[in-house]
C-alpha cells in the first residue's frame, strides 16, 4: 500500500479524531461541570459559571512556589504587588507605587485589601510571602542569583532589599511565583492557597489533580467579578479538551493542539505568537553531547521547517534564536553567531527525552529522530508524562530533551530565563551547561538598566548560548485557546498570566 503524504495523513488523523473526540471528552470530564452553567448564581447579573479545561494538573499542589502558580494567576485568585503591561513594564497591583534607592527598593501597599480569610494585606503578609519564597528550595526561577531580603518600613510600605543593585526588581515581583497570601497559607513547608489569596475570585476547593472550584469575593478591591464563580477540570489529553468545547462540555479551553485547530470552529479559536521556544537541549556534560563538535553535528541534522510544516501545520514560527516573534526587538538587534565545526557523528548512540502533555512534542521528537539518524546518530526516545520525566531531565539523565519553554513568562525580561536555563548555578540547566563566557554575558545582562541597552545585553547573551550549541531553538510556538461563543471578555495572553479576568464572563 502507498504510503500518504503528510498533509492527506493529517487529514485522516483529523476525521478519525473528529469521530471519537466527543466521546473522549465525556469519559475524561466525567461529568465535572454538570449543572455548573446552567445553574448561575442567582445574584449574577451576567451569566453562569465558567468551566474550564486545563492542559496540566497541579505538580505541587497549588503550591505558588512552584509552576502551579500559574494556575492561580490565571484564575485571578493570587495577586503580585506589580504587574505587567504588554510591553513588559511594571504596572500597579498590591502596591501604588515604587522607588529605588542604591540596592533598596521601597513599595507603597494597596489600602483597602483584605484576603479571601477576611484579613487586612499589611506588610507584615508581604513580608511573610516573599520571605518564604527566597528561602524555598529549589527558589522561583525569577529568583535565581538573586540574594533578596524584605522588611516592613512603615504602616503601609515595605523595602526590598538585593545583595545586587538590581534594575529588574519590580518586574521580579510580578512573578505569580511571588504571589501575595495570608498567613493561614503557610505551614510549616508547605503554602496551600485555598480562601488565601486578593484576587475576585477565592479557592475554595482544590481536588489534587482531577478539578478545582473558585467562587467570587464580593469584597475585591477591584470590584465585583462579573461571574459567579470559576469551575476548573485537568484535562492533560489534547483531543478530549478540543472536544469539550465542540460538545459543550468546556466554556474555556487552553492549549487547542494544533492537530485539532482545524476541527474547531474558527470563531472559537484565537491564535496568538508566543514567547514560548520550542527548544533541542544537548547534554554538554556526558555522553556523545559532551563534545561540542557533535551538538554541532545536531544542530546542522535539524530541520526545523520540517517540524514547522509538519507537526505544527504551519502555526508556529521557525526559530531564528532562542527569543522569537513575541519580542520583536531581539531579530532586530541579533548577530551572526560564530559555530563550531561539526564532525561525522559514526554511530554516536544518543537518548532524547520529551513529554506527552503537550500534544505536539512526541511527535516533533519522532521527526527529530529520523533527521539525527539520518546524520549518523543511533537515537532512542523517552516519552513520558512531564510529572514522571522532569527529575531526570534536570538530573542529566537524557542525552537530549525537547522542551516547549517560555522564554518571558516571569518577569516580562528574558534575561531570567536565559539565567535559569544555561547559568552555571541555574536551576533549570537541562544542559548541564557551566561556560565561562555564557555566565559573564548573563552577569552583564542582569545588572543593565532596563531599556535598549539590556535589550542588546541580553541578545549578547544569547548568542553566547548559541555558539555553545547546548540548545538549538526549533521554532516559536502560538497559543491556541478556545472559547465558546457565550463567553465575553476571555483573556489571551501571550504570557499565560491571565485567562479569567474581573470582566470575564458566560453569557
Amino acid at each position: 500500500m502507498p504510503r500518504l503524504p503528510r498533509s492527506t495523513t493529517h487529514r485522516v488523523r483529523r476525521g478519525i479524531l473528529a469521530a471519537v473526540a466527543v466521546s473522549t471528552a465525556s469519559a475524561l470530564l466525567g461529568g465535572c461541570f454538570a449543572g455548573s452553567a446552567a445553574d448561575a448564581d442567582d445574584n449574577s447579573e451576567d451569566g453562569g459559571r465558567i468551566r474550564v479545561a486545563m492542559m496540566q494538573p497541579p505538580r505541587s499542589g497549588l503550591s505558588p512556589l512552584s509552576d502551579d502558580a500559574f494556575k492561580l494567576s490565571r484564575w485571578s485568585t493570587a495577586e503580585t504587588l506589580v504587574r505587567l503591561d504588554r510591553d513588559g513594564d511594571a504596572l500597579p497591583s498590591l502596591a501604588t507605587s515604587w522607588r529605588q534607592q542604591g540596592r533598596t527598593w521601597t513599595f507603597t501597599l494597596r489600602e483597602g485589601v483584605t484576603f479571601h480569610d477576611g484579613s487586612p494585606l499589611t506588610p507584615a503578609s508581604v513580608v511573610r510571602s516573599l520571605t518564604a519564597a527566597a528561602a524555598s528550595s529549589p527558589k522561583p526561577r525569577i529568583l535565581d542569583g538573586v540574594d533578596l531580603t524584605v522588611r516592613a518600613d512603615s504602616s503601609r510600605s515595605v523595602r526590598v532589599t538585593t545583595a545586587q543593585a538590581d534594575p529588574l526588581v519590580p518586574q521580579r515581583l510580578s512573578s505569580p511565583q511571588l504571589s501575595i497570601l495570608a498567613a493561614k497559607a503557610y505551614r510549616g513547608r508547605t503554602v496551600d492557597p485555598v480562601g488565601a489569596g486578593t484576587g475576585p475570585f477565592v479557592l475554595v476547593r482544590a481536588d489534587g489533580t482531577s478539578s478545582a472550584t473558585l467562587d467570587r469575593y464580593d469584597r475585591y478591591w477591584g470590584g465585583r467579578a462579573k461571574a459567579p464563580g470559576i469551575d476548573v477540570r485537568y484535562v492533560p489529553d489534547g483531543t478530549a479538551r478540543a472536544a469539550a468545547l465542540r460538545s459543550d462540555e468546556a466554556d474555556i479551553v487552553e492549549a487547542v493542539p494544533v492537530s485539532q485547530a482545524a476541527l474547531l470552529d474558527r470563531k472559537l479559536i484565537t491564535e496568538v505568537p508566543m514567547p514560548r521556544t520550542n527548544t533541542l537541549y544537548l547534554n554538554t556534560e556526558r555522553g556523545a553531547f559532551r563534545d561540542p563538535a557533535l551538538r554541532a553535528a545536531a544542530r546542522e541534522a535539524v530541520d526545523a521547517r520540517a517540524l514547522v510544516s509538519g507537526v505544527y501545520e504551519g502555526r508556529a514560527d521557525r526559530a531564528g534564536g532562542l527569543l522569537g516573534p513575541a519580542l520583536p526587538w531581539a531579530a532586530k538587534l541579533r548577530t551572526a553567531v560564530r559555530r563550531t565545526p561539526a564532525a561525522d557523528p559514526k554511530g554516536a548512540t544518543i537518548t532524547i527525552g520529551t513529554f506527552t502533555d503537550r500534544a505536539e512534542l512526541p511527535e516533533v521528537a519522532q521527526l527529530l529522530q529520523q533527521q539525527l539518524r539520518e546524520a549518523g546518530f543511533k537515537v532512542e526516545l523517552d516519552v513520558r508524562e512531564y510529572t514522571h520525566i522532569e527529575a531526570d531531565a534536570l538530573a542529566g539523565k537524557f542525552d537530549a530533551f525537547v522542551l516547549s519553554r517560555a522564554t518571558v513568562l516571569d518577569s516580562g525580561d528574558p534575561a531570567a530565563y536565559l539565567y535559569s536555563d544555561f547559568a552555571g548555578d541555574g536551576s533549570f540547566n537541562i544542559s548541564q551547561l557551566s561556560d565561562s563566557a555564557v555566565d559573564s554575558a548573563l552577569a552583564t545582562a542582569a545588572a543593565t538598566a532596563t531599556g535598549e541597552a539590556r535589550r542588546k545585553a541580553v541578545v549578547t547573551a544569547e548568542a553566547a548560548v548559541l555558539a555553545t550549541d547546548a540548545a538549538v531553538p526549533l521554532l516559536h510556538e502560538r497559543v491556541i485557546q478556545g472559547d465558546a461563543e457565550n463567553v465575553v471578555g476571555a483573556a489571551h495572553d501571550p504570557r499565560e498570566r491571565e485567562l479569567i479576568t474581573v470582566d470575564t464572563y458566560v453569557q
